[in-house]
């Protein structure tokens, strides 16, 4: 699979954390499930409290769990040429429950606008099932929608399609696995 070398995984933290508003901002409005925001609005992260209770929910999160979601890790994609800049989000479900199985997968992953087309989605999806590997996850599944650079990506890292269904919102929902074993 291509991808950019120096691209790295990091925590979530608050050294980076106007970074990661900027990111945000980037998508103007539109929704970020693969932010993790948890239900928060922007404008509550913006404040160092609101922020602080987002890490402490996304710690939470990955020991156990929350509000019905499964246990789930949250890294921020960062280059080697710019690590104090936040250039996307992904994250690694431990565990698929019945709607992940069905629409939503194991990993979710953003890119912010002004990174795109550099190969980040592609080496942050490498970093990520390396991670999945060593967790014991013997199959990944990735859904996306009707998203051609996401399938490029997915399929890039050796997604296999195995449908396409309508999603809960009557949205195309295609579904891959990848098979790390």
């Amino acid at each position: 699979m291509g991808g950019r070398a120096s691209v790295r995984l990091v925590e979530p933290s608050e050294a980076r954390h106007a970074s990661w508003l900027a990111s945000m901002r980037e998508f103007g409005g539109a929704v970020l499930h693969c932010y993790s925001t948890f239900g928060f609005e922007i404008d509550e992260l913006t404040t160092a409290e609101g922020f602080a209770r987002w890490l402490e929910l996304q710690r939470l999160q990955q020991r156990r769990g929350l509000d019905g979601r499964v246990p789930a890790t949250c890294w921020w994609i960062v280059d080697e040429a710019a690590p104090g800049e936040v250039l996307g989000s992904i994250h690694l479900r431990h565990v698929l429950n019945d709607w992940l199985l069905a629409e939503g997968g194991h990993i979710g992953y953003g890119v912010r606008p002004a990174a795109r087309g550099s190969g980040m989605a592609s080496a942050a999806l490498r970093l990520v099932l390396e991670r999945a590997r060593a967790m014991g996850i013997e199959r990944v599944l990735i859904c996306c929608d009707d998203n051609a650079p996401s399938r490029a990506t997915i399929v890039g890292a050796g997604g296999e399609l195995e449908d396409v269904r309508t999603g809960a919102d009557g949205g195309r929902v295609e579904r891959y696995w990848i098979d790390l074993r």
